[in-house]
């Protein structure tokens, strides 16, 4: 008696689909209500461990407090008075909002490489969902957060003196392209997550490169002290686009100082600048992770 060692997979309904493997599902629709799903997944865990929020108020802040207080009277804004302390705070801020949103990078990466470490990615991977919706889901789910750092860091801004002198509606628009910028980093997170083995390697990997991004730009100090090349390369950062959009929208900018020393585009039009650089960064970087989460393997 012989059996058919050589039959194919088994197969069931109409279509012959095999047994066993999760049925494809496509379309906006329903990438759109996985990831909700999913990031509703990753607010609950947020909630449930607090530490990692609050972990992710204390750098800011102390970023504010260091840098107003610490180097406030010793740095001079062009066209503002020597050693004015309130003029570099008003310049400041734009700086460690952006910083902040951008940081956050770190923590989706590390998520992400805890979910794959543990097995959640492969098991999420064989269910019946949208292939994009689970690091969509997950970088909604930082957004969020996101969003409440700066709602706090905001009101600790508000405290030490910052002010903003543009209206509700621009103030608004200012933080909306910090977020934007931020939720472009976390796909940038996203893929090192993916491609890394530990979360402690995905922390690494997402703070190693954002020190030189964020201080080679105008957050810190204006760009007219750096040498030449150095003046190139921060006024086509990415990260500076957002920071001088950030501050025209709040208001935060001195009449008499020039919007760029090398005449370099996007410090001219910040604000369109901004919104291209960072949906730049989400079409390839999104493009980049889905693609990687398809065949990466915990």
């Amino acid at each position: 008696m012989t059996t058919a060692s050589t039959a194919g997979p088994a197969t069931g309904g109409a279509g012959g689909t095999p047994l066993g493997a999760p049925t494809a599902r496509g379309g906006i629709s329903r990438l759109v209500r996985d990831s909700l799903v999913v990031a509703k997944r990753n607010l609950i865990r947020m909630v449930r461990i607090p530490e990692v929020v609050i972990f992710g108020l204390i750098q800011p802040i102390m970023f504010v407090v260091l840098f107003t207080y610490v180097f406030g009277g010793s740095i001079n804004i062009p066209g503002a008075p020597v050693g004015d302390a309130q003029a570099y705070r008003e310049f400041l801020m734009a700086g460690i909002f952006a910083q902040t949103v951008t940081f956050a990078t770190a923590g989706a990466g590390a998520g992400i490489a805890d979910d794959m470490h543990k097995g959640l990615i492969d098991r999420f991977r064989s269910l019946p969902m949208s292939r994009g919706a689970v690091l969509t889901g997950r970088t909604l789910a930082d957004l969020v957060q996101t969003a409440l750092t700066m709602v706090v860091l905001a009101v600790v801004a508000l405290l030490i003196g910052w002010r903003t002198h543009e209206n509700l509606a621009e103030v608004l628009a200012g933080f909306a392209l910090l977020l934007l910028l931020g939720y472009a980093f976390s796909w940038i997170g996203a893929l090192i997550g993916l491609s890394v083995r530990t979360p402690e390697a995905a922390t690494s990997g997402g703070l190693i490169w954002l020190f030189p991004l964020t201080f080679i730009s105008n957050a810190f100090v204006p760009v007219n002290g750096m040498p030449t090349f150095l003046q190139h390369v921060a006024e086509w950062n990415p990260f500076s686009a957002t920071v001088a959009a950030a501050r025209e929208l709040f208001g935060n900018t001195i009449d008499r100082m020039p919007k760029s020393v090398t005449g370099a585009w996007p410090m001219e039009h910040p604000v369109l600048a901004s919104v291209i650089w960072s949906v730049l960064i989400i079409a390839v970087f999104r493009t980049l992770a889905v693609r990687k989460y398809r065949s990466a393997t915990a």
